[in-house]
């Protein structure tokens, strides 16, 4: 347990003291009457993440017994249930969310203490998790790491590739350090470093009939089948606010997770996509697809990179940030843009 008369800030160590759970049992039951130790916080959010006490038994090397004599400990402490018994399956309760939300960010900010004070026993070593949208991985950060190594030979680095909310789940959970996508609307919790914006712009085969350059009516493009990234992605949301704003719903929306893929259907003319001009450089100089604006008013993502809020970037993350801003340099990020055959 956590003992001492000096008692850190929240965001940095993970001290649940009588402010949060040492008052009255009767007013609060996620309330207790002593303090909580760091090891049964850890094995609660095992057990709340897979809903199991075997498949948390086996993330924490423990037997599944061991973890269920923790769990009913912790619940003692508490003086409350933290889950309902469904079959085997273990469902948090409002008191588990309750808990779990109150103590996910200084479990993580405390984990980030315990590995930066490992990293101080490793002299020259240093290691760098990073996650990143499928594209940047493949346009962006290539150049970036290379760069990066020339500067920091010995660092570890870890990537990840997935969506922007996913990732930054794994900033909050502590499985990542930086990740690098579309900046959410509301990042709370987050320190949002800019990067570059860059435009989305209609892209089709050049057999198409917007080839032609002429406009393109309101019709057009709600009767046009329309190829998108993944629903949840934050690019995918963007594009239904700006739909939305000009009271338009596509009829038809093929949903692909995979960049490479989508530019292929696009160029068998079996529909239209909405990208920048960055994922398409080769096409467009290859004139195999062509771009145009959706309309006058441009529809821009914010690129960032992002970590947990409050926490000071070690000289390689700043490094990466910098990095990352110089490759972005060279990206064709908008209309302008665009050569003149691509158009």
């Amino acid at each position: 347990m956590f003992a001492g008369s000096q008692r850190p800030n929240v965001t940095s160590a993970m001290f649940i003291e009588e402010n949060a759970l040492h008052l009255n049992r009767r007013a609060d039951p996620l309330q207790s009457a002593g303090l909580m130790e760091t090891r049964l916080l850890k094995m609660f959010c095992s057990v709340a993440e897979t809903g199991s006490l075997v498949a948390a038994a086996s993330q924490l090397h423990l037997t599944p017994s061991a973890v269920s004599h923790s769990l009913k400990n912790l619940e003692t402490d508490l003086g409350c249930r933290l889950f309902h018994r469904v079959g085997k399956k273990l469902v948090m309760n409002q008191a588990g969310e309750q808990l779990l939300a109150q103590i996910k960010q200084p479990l993580a900010a405390l984990e980030a203490a315990q590995n930066s004070l490992r990293q101080l026993a490793r002299w020259g070593q240093t290691r760098l998790r990073l996650g990143a949208a499928a594209s940047t991985c493949q346009y962006v950060l290539p150049s970036v790491i290379r760069e990066l190594k020339k500067s920091f030979p010995k660092v570890t680095l870890q990537v990840e590739s997935g969506d922007t909310p996913e990732m930054v789940e794994h900033i909050e959970q502590n499985r990542l350090d930086l990740v690098l996508g579309v900046a959410p609307q509301n990042p709370s919790g987050l320190d949002v470093r800019p990067i570059f914006k860059d435009e989305l712009l209609f892209t089709f085969s050049p057999a198409h009939p917007w080839a032609d350059g002429k406009p393109i009516s309101r019709d057009e493009i709600r009767l046009q089948p329309l190829i998108v990234y993944q629903r949840h992605s934050v690019t995918t949301r963007l594009l239904d606010d700006y739909f939305r704003s000009l009271d338009l719903v596509p009829t038809t929306v093929m949903e692909i997770d995979n960049m490479e893929a989508i530019k292929e259907l696009v160029k068998l003319n079996l529909g239209v996509s909405l990208l920048a001009p960055w994922t398409a450089g080769r096409e467009l100089a290859a004139g195999s697809l062509r771009m145009r604006p959706p309309g006058p008013r441009p529809l821009r993502r914010e690129w960032a990179v992002m970590s947990l809020a409050g926490r000071r970037l070690a000289l390689v993350e700043e490094t990466f940030v910098k990095l990352c801003r110089t490759a972005a340099a060279a990206l064709r990020l908008d209309r302008k843009d665009i050569p003149a055959w691509g158009r």
